[in-house]
């Protein structure tokens, strides 16, 4: 009689492991809109690192980033930081901005250790329409996110 109820608790046990983690796995991806972002850690990390890149603070921008791309940083020539860090201040939007434009048209997708924010912009005039659509990669490790590629 005992083998038989160690047997039943085992098997509960297993199927109940087994729901425990086909629910961890769906919940491990998620999808955050509009501005509900911005309470995110890779929200604020991703307007944070903007911001930075459009004063040109490119030292502070890549404090926001994984030490892979800070080593990447680092190894490159001074003329090509230069460079980039010219053509990212030109083309980064205010934090201000950023913040707009992740509240109408951000999406970020959270896949456990890993994040992908995506801001679509669709903008009209008299010659038509053009969108323009921005990614960021980022790393989690805990509360802690960080820009990656």
């Amino acid at each position: 009689m005992k083998q038989r109820r160690l047997s039943v608790l085992l098997a509960g046990t297993a199927a109940s492991l087994m729901l425990l983690g086909a629910a961890g796995t769906a919940a491990a991806k998620s999808e955050i809109k509009g501005a509900a972002i911005l309470d995110h850690p890779c929200g604020k990390v991703a307007v944070k690192q903007m911001g930075y890149a459009h004063a040109g603070n490119m030292a502070e921008a890549n404090k926001l980033s994984t030490k892979e791309m800070q080593d990447q940083w680092k190894a490159m020539p001074e003329k090509d930081r230069t460079m980039m860090s010219g053509m990212m201040k030109e083309l980064s939007p205010t934090e201000a901005q950023f913040t707009s434009d992740i509240k109408t048209n951000g999406v970020l997708v959270v896949d456990g250790p890993s994040a992908m924010l995506t801001v679509k912009k669709t903008t009209k005039d008299k010659n038509g329409s053009s969108s323009e659509t921005m990614t960021q990669n980022f790393k989690i490790d805990g509360s802690t996110c960080l820009v990656s590629r």
